[in-house]
């Protein structure tokens, strides 16, 4: 049996676009994940973002020094 569309749950999947049917189908799901619609659970304090790898007392992270001698 031929897997539908993961959005429009009308057409079959085409290879290209798979899970989707089509670049209208993919670009829907995509917009979903990037407004937040779409999320995966996860343990507060993960390492996502950097300054959560300085434990949960850092407030301020160092900036880069570039330090160019010659």
């Amino acid at each position: 049996m031929a897997k539908l569309c993961l959005i429009c749950n009308k057409k079959e999947a085409v290879p290209e676009f798979k899970p989707f049917c089509s670049k209208r189908c993919g670009d829907i799901d995509l917009g979903r994940w990037l407004n937040g619609t779409y999320v995966i659970e996860g343990e507060d304090g993960g390492a996502l973002d950097a300054a959560n790898d300085l434990g949960p007392d850092a407030h301020h992270i160092p900036p880069e020094t570039n330090d160019i001698s010659d």
